[in-house]
């Protein structure tokens, strides 16, 4: 959807005012920018996010700000249990460095988890199931990921078809929409400014995958050397700039 980003489209859509969603929420950038557009474009909007003992526990706390600051339910799952499976730079008991290549997977960076996506989808797609809602809004991008398969429109529509097929028999169901898929950071931070809610991404939403909160730059906190810190500031000095 919204291929390519048109922030008009995004702004004016009428498709979803009798639709209720669930949004992965994670209290980053992406999430809540998501969150301040879904309040906006669906009848109800839930928050689910997840707890798997990630380095930057942080962005929970940020989450539970933000959820009340936007007067959205929030409810939280508890899967500390990943990373007794998996492997990533982002489990706070880890022996592996950010910034380094996946011990597993050379051409993608150690802070990838290993189907994060596909367990957080479908975890969502089970509450949405629960609620009778019609949508499940994950924030996930093709422009500016980190190599992340798990990140594609792709990979979206093949488990939303798989997902359906388990809960309801057939394909159609519970939509996965990645309303942000085609868009870059710095049209992200175009869309929350629109959306009267750019202050919030600055202030509040935590990105940095180090957990860092006590630096604050201008495209908001964090360690400013991560992954994540530096596709948020290069995507802040293009807004800044106009370069949208």
């Amino acid at each position: 959807m919204f291929n390519p980003f048109d922030l008009e489209t995004m702004l004016s859509t009428q498709d979803f005012k009798t639709t209720t969603c669930v949004l992965c929420f994670s209290g980053g950038q992406d999430s809540t920018t998501l969150a301040l557009w879904a309040k906006r474009a669906f009848k109800q909007t839930h928050l689910l996010g997840f707890d798997y003992d990630q380095k930057h526990a942080i962005e929970l706390t940020q989450a539970h700000t933000i959820a009340r600051i936007l007067e959205l339910p929030y409810k939280v799952l508890h899967l500390s249990y990943l990373q007794e499976i998996s492997a990533s730079s982002l489990f706070a008991h880890t022996p592996h460095a950010l910034n380094t290549p996946h011990p597993q997977a050379l051409n993608l960076p150690s802070s990838f988890v290993p189907n994060r996506n596909a367990l957080f989808s479908t975890l969502a797609h089970a509450y949405a199931f629960s609620l009778g809602a019609q949508a499940v809004l994950l924030g996930v991008s093709m422009q500016d990921y980190s190599g992340y398969f798990d990140c594609r429109q792709d990979f979206l529509e093949s488990l939303q078809m798989s997902l359906n097929l388990g809960a309801f028999g057939k394909e159609g169901g519970i939509a996965l929409l990645a309303p942000l898929m085609f868009a870059t950071k710095a049209q992200e931070f175009q869309l929350a400014h629109a959306l009267g809610g750019l202050e919030l991404i600055l202030e509040q939403t935590h990105t940095c995958y180090a957990g860092v909160r006590q630096k604050r730059h201008d495209y908001g906190y964090g360690c400013g050397a991560c992954p994540a810190c530096q596709l948020r500031q290069q995507g802040y000095i293009k807004f800044s700039k106009g370069l949208v």
